[in-house]
């Protein structure tokens, strides 16, 4: 098969190619699926730099989810069947023509959805249902402050959080940015750029009960002055830094929580309670119409440098998707 491969090493865009590597084998307990389409995260372009290396015995092909047809089973799979449509959360592999993967990060698609749109929501709907929901313990009427609001996780969120009954404040980096976020539901909006979140959340709402956080060490201290009493931090990125210090008085007198969670390095009976609770309460909202694919770009992924460069370059609001070529992907 064909797969994306840094041949060069690790380091800036002109380092992924297109080339062969052998085809992946599906053992006991696993799948094969033959990608129509995969999309860009955060983590991909850090792996790509050398920042964020594959756990020990996973694939060193960047790509954490995809969408298309399984090919081949394994021995002991009795969930999915050749042929059959799905999506999956990937520890890597993402970026090929096919992958190998434990049957239980395996999901449904939801009905109506291509498989482009379904390569866009593995990472997203797992990295939003496990932090906020099962982690943060996100109630209906709280409020929930989103960093990044226009990035894929950030639209994703607070479709989610508003599906739930969540009210939802966001920063994002430019106008065009916000107007996005308000047009999924978003009703506190925060230019980074120009404004203080803390002095705007304290001004209109008083605080949050809950914080998306994607920026990490940078928004410490800003974080816990933002919360009510009984808030929740919920760390998912380090675009800020990874070393900063806490107010331990501070954080007391909230009675907060900061809590950090990956979701990649997870054991997989961790990674299939998420899925399964992702096909349980997220997948039907999007039959609904309630929460819906934010895809902004849709690229070959033989030019996945150039969707790497655009998320660098914060030129994307949503998700950049990677299709591959010659594969019928509705």
């Amino acid at each position: 098969m064909h797969a994306i491969t840094q041949p060069s090493g690790v380091g800036s865009f002109p380092t992924l190619a297109w080339g062969e590597v052998p085809d992946p084998q599906a053992g006991p307990g696993e799948v094969v699926i033959d990608i129509a389409a995969t999309s860009v995260n955060r983590a991909d372009t850090l792996q790509r730099q050398g920042f964020y290396n594959p756990p020990a015995g996973a694939t060193e092909i960047i790509g954490l989810e995809c969408a298309g047809v399984i090919s081949e089973i394994g021995a002991g799979v009795t969930r999915f069947q050749i042929g059959d449509r799905v999506c999956a959360l990937l520890t890597g592999g993402g970026y090929a023509e096919k992958v190998a993967v434990p049957v239980e990060q395996v999901m449904s698609i939801p009905a109506h959805l291509s498989l482009i749109e379904a390569a866009s929501l593995p990472e997203v709907a797992c990295t939003v249902w496990s932090n906020l929901f099962m982690a943060a313990n996100l109630k209906q009427g709280e409020w929930l402050l989103i960093h990044g609001g226009g990035s894929g996780i950030g639209t994703h969120a607070i479709q989610v959080a508003k599906a739930a009954g969540v009210r939802i404040a966001v920063t994002a980096g430019s106008q065009k940015k916000l107007d996005a976020c308000a047009a999924l539901g978003a009703e506190l909006l925060i230019n980074y750029n120009e404004q203080d979140f803390v002095e705007v959340i304290k001004e209109s709402i008083v605080g949050v009960d809950v914080i998306l956080d994607m920026v990490g060490a940078k928004y410490l201290a800003k974080n816990i002055d933002a919360l009510n009493r009984n808030g929740r931090i919920a760390i998912i990125g380090m675009l800020g830094g990874v070393k900063g210090e806490i107010n331990l008085q501070a954080l007391l007198q909230k009675n907060g929580t900061i809590q950090a969670l990956a979701l990649r390095s997870r054991p997989v009976s961790e990674k299939a309670e998420i899925c399964r609770a992702v096909e349980r309460h997220i997948w039907p909202w999007i039959e609904a119409g309630l929460v819906n694919p934010v895809i902004d770009a849709r690229l070959s992924i033989t030019r996945a440098g150039e969707a790497h460069r655009m998320m660098e370059a914060g030129e994307v609001t949503g998700k950049i998707v990677l299709t591959i070529d010659g594969v019928t992907a509705t």
